[in-house]
């Protein structure tokens, strides 16, 4: 038996609409484990200067804790978060402190950002100019690891959307 809709009969109206749905509903759920994107580094005007990484993690459904970031073309990489501090009225001054593990909640987001959060980059591969990708690998406690590209811009270059 074949059921054919008038235009306009509400039957029709909602039929598109929940095909859509059903379409979308995938996408909008949580992914079932942790995921970096938005993952880029900029480089350093002075080659012997440390390049910085920044990124996005979505936690997945279990807490887990970032333990390590490594770079494909650096020698060594550390997480920091840049600390503001008052030394008089009026003036402010950064620091850097590092950081031994990210504790990243389940379907959390951290964020490493320019002034804030970010994993330095020591001694990078002098081949390695803006345009161009690496690889970051995150490790978590659990003994888990995650692999993902970043852009390369950069040191005057303005941060990628």
């Amino acid at each position: 038996m074949r059921t054919v809709l008038a235009r306009n009969s509400p039957r029709a109206a909602s039929w598109p609409a929940a095909l859509a749905m059903l379409t979308l509903a995938p996408a909008c759920s949580p992914p079932d484990h942790v995921t970096v994107d938005h993952a880029w580094v900029r480089l350093s005007a002075v080659r012997t200067n440390p390049a910085a990484a920044y990124f996005t993690i979505h936690g997945g459904p279990n807490d887990e804790t970032l333990i390590n970031v490594t770079a494909d073309t650096a020698v060594r990489a550390e997480m920091h978060e840049t600390m503001k501090m008052d030394r008089k009225p009026g003036q402010r001054m950064m620091t850097m402190q590092p950081v031994k593990a990210v504790p990243l909640p389940a379907r959390a987001d951290i964020v490493f950002a320019p002034g804030g959060r970010h994993v330095m980059l020591f001694d990078i591969n002098p081949g390695i100019k803006p345009g161009m990708t690496m690889a970051l690998t995150f490790s978590f406690s659990d003994g888990s690891r995650l692999t993902e590209r970043a852009n390369v811009i950069g040191a005057g270059d303005p941060a990628p959307e």
